[in-house]
């Protein structure tokens, strides 16, 4: 680690720009009281993993730092607790987003939070735990779920036992109103711009510092991130993912139907389907900069339903350029 751990150290000394839910986990901590589940929202990249993984950390350690907790729950190597991520289901396999990407498996639509995940926390959660005093579950992207997942999700939450449930969600509102109302709500806020610095200036350094220097000075990626370090960095990977002569074709709108088509073909041999929706997203930020048309805006989101609702891709992207050509 890039400092050495005192066990008398603030727990959450590194979760820069959240007083409310600093004050409000270490009141839990101090008196002992915490609830069956907990709702961790915000933007992403705001620091919602990191208060989980330091609440945990008190939890486990009676409200005090402790580095030998602090590297088990970093590396998920706690017996008595249970990551479960969004997954791709492949070849009778469930696949986190990282394991999809290493394996090389088509990523054409985002993960989901599966039936059977579900069911693994519920057992989880009703064994007796190895050692410590309740078992630990972190769900992350709850929303992520289809209807039977959530159902299963709400008679766990209803049936809580003595563990403690955290569901880790950037989208709160699209979570059954009966889930949220069971859980005791952890807001976390998007970061002022000196505290986005802030952060920056504490990573890690296998972290490429000129990359997120780099960051802030791509005004579609600072918007992007909206206040979130962590949303910076994950778009700042995304975009040096996109050939420097495909930005440059994308930073115009095509103005002949063989430069459309010819855009259309090369994109999506060189992206991936979570690469071309990210694009989308890159590319609402541009042209609102530079024209401030909502037309565009507006035949960028139906590409995105498109491509989600398994569209041909090209085909998508082809009639999406002709379409921009017109206006």
């Amino acid at each position: 680690m890039s400092q050495v751990l005192r066990e008398d150290q603030d727990l959450f000394t590194d979760l820069v720009g959240q007083p409310l839910a600093e004050t409000l986990l270490k009141a839990a901590l101090q008196q002992d009281r915490l609830a069956p589940a907990y709702l961790f929202a915000g933007p992403e990249g705001v620091g919602r993993r990191l208060a989980v993984l330091r609440f945990l950390e008190g939890v486990l350690s009676e409200g005090q730092c402790n580095p030998r907790q602090r590297r088990r729950l970093a590396e998920r190597n706690h017996p008595d607790l249970l990551w479960v991520e969004p997954s791709y289901s492949h070849q009778g396999r469930l696949l986190s987003r990282s394991e999809a990407e290493e394996a090389g498996v088509s990523r054409r639509t985002p993960p989901l939070v599966r039936l059977d995940q579900i069911r693994d926390i519920s057992r989880f959660l009703s064994r007796q735990p190895l050692e410590s005093s309740r078992g630990l579950v972190v769900l992350e992207e709850p929303e992520a779920m289809a209807e039977a997942a959530a159902n299963a999700l709400l008679k766990t939450l209803e049936e809580p036992g003595h563990g403690v449930l955290i569901l880790l969600s950037a989208a709160p509102e699209r979570l059954l109103s009966t889930i949220r109302s069971r859980c005791q709500l952890i807001r976390l806020i998007q970061l002022s711009v000196e505290d986005m610095q802030s952060v920056l200036q504490r990573l890690p350094a296998e972290v490429d510092q000129e990359s997120a220097k780099q960051a802030l000075m791509q005004p579609e990626l600072v918007a992007m991130a909206g206040g979130s370090p962590g949303a910076l960095l994950g778009h700042v990977k995304q975009w040096s993912r996109v050939s420097a002569d495909l930005m440059g074709r994308l930073h115009a709108l095509p103005t002949q139907p063989i430069e459309a088509l010819g855009l259309a073909r090369d994109l999506t041999e060189a992206l991936d389907g979570e690469q071309q929706l990210w694009l989308i997203n890159w590319l609402q930020q541009h042209h609102w900069r530079e024209q401030k048309n909502e037309q565009i805006l507006r035949k960028l989101e139906k590409l995105r339903v498109q491509l989600l609702s398994f569209v041909q891709p090209r085909l998508a992207w082809e009639v999406t350029f002709l379409d921009l050509m017109g206006l």
